[in-house]
């Protein structure tokens, strides 16, 4: 994802830097950056140092480190968070998250481990979410580990999916969700089994005349996460975008702003790393 981000700043040219200003002014002086309050998070610090590093822009390792050794090996963060610290850990790229500190991450992952194999957000659950896998599969490639149980992860999948040919994050749902879908898309891949061909069909009926996704067939707007996600799954599944490039570059267009970052969706008011994370993560793919 990261690699294909890079390509935005083909079509960014020189406005590629309002977006740095921007991002760096999103850095709090603990070496967190902010969340729609202003307040430090991991989770919006992940997508502020993965939008720098796309535009390669200079990290704020120092700083960021200083704040990342505040959570220690993660104990205190749900399972998000605990996520977020260990992707974080990731771009900081000489190796500075010690070994003890690394196994009690992968061990606090396993502890969200549901019973049918897969991973939620809540420990002790039944059932996993496609959420849940994607993220604990991506901090085990962060933490540099093999993932456990892939077959547990295949089952858990398989009760995702959805009577219209989707995925959701709760099993036997009748309608899927585009980001959960787009999920399962990387991580059946990841798996080495491919989703079916009619996943690219479903997610391709996801897209709005205008360009956009929508989260669900019943949202009132497309928004830019569903978008850069089902942007992603489809170029993964070697899916043409050719019949939905133009309406989907004015979409993005529509969101940005001369700060330099991207709103979430027509209905947005505010700005944050994440959106503007998946503004460059859209216009990557549509860079191909």
């Amino acid at each position: 994802m990261l690699q294909v981000a890079r390509l935005a700043r083909q079509l960014l040219g020189e406005s590629s830097q309002l977006v740095v200003d921007y991002l760096r002014s999103q850095i709090n002086s603990d070496g967190g950056f902010k969340d729609r309050s202003g307040k430090s998070d991991l989770y919006y610090t992940v997508f502020g140092l993965q939008a720098l590093c796309a535009l390669q822009a200079e990290l704020p390792t120092i700083s960021t480190k200083e704040y990342l050794h505040t959570f220690g090996g993660g104990e205190s963060l749900d399972f998000v968070h605990l996520t977020c610290l260990a992707r974080c850990w990731a771009m900081m790229s000489d190796g500075s998250l010690r070994e003890p500190a690394r196994n009690e991450l992968l061990n606090r992952l396993e502890s969200f481990r549901s019973r049918d194999g897969g991973y939620h957000d809540a420990s002790d659950s039944e059932h996993g979410t496609t959420y849940g896998c994607f993220l604990a599969i991506a901090a085990h490639q962060d933490l540099q580990a093999n993932s456990p149980n892939e077959d547990g992860l295949r089952h858990c999948l398989k009760s995702l999916q959805t009577r219209d040919g989707a995925f959701a994050n709760q099993p036997h749902r009748e309608t899927g969700i585009t980001t959960a879908t787009a999920a399962a898309v990387t991580l059946l891949r990841h798996l080495g089994d491919p989703a079916p061909a009619s996943v690219g069909s479903w997610l391709l009926s996801r897209c709005h005349s205008q360009g956009g996704f929508f989260a669900i067939p019943t949202a009132p707007v497309p928004d830019l996460l569903s978008t850069a996600t089902a942007l992603h799954a489809l170029t993964s599944m070697q899916v043409s975008l050719n019949p939905i490039r133009e309406s989907c570059l004015d979409f993005v267009d529509s969101l940005w702003t001369n700060q330099g970052a991207f709103y979430g969706s027509w209905a947005d008011d505010a700005l944050d790393c994440e959106y503007t994370y998946y503004g460059l993560l859209a216009l990557g793919h549509l860079t191909i």
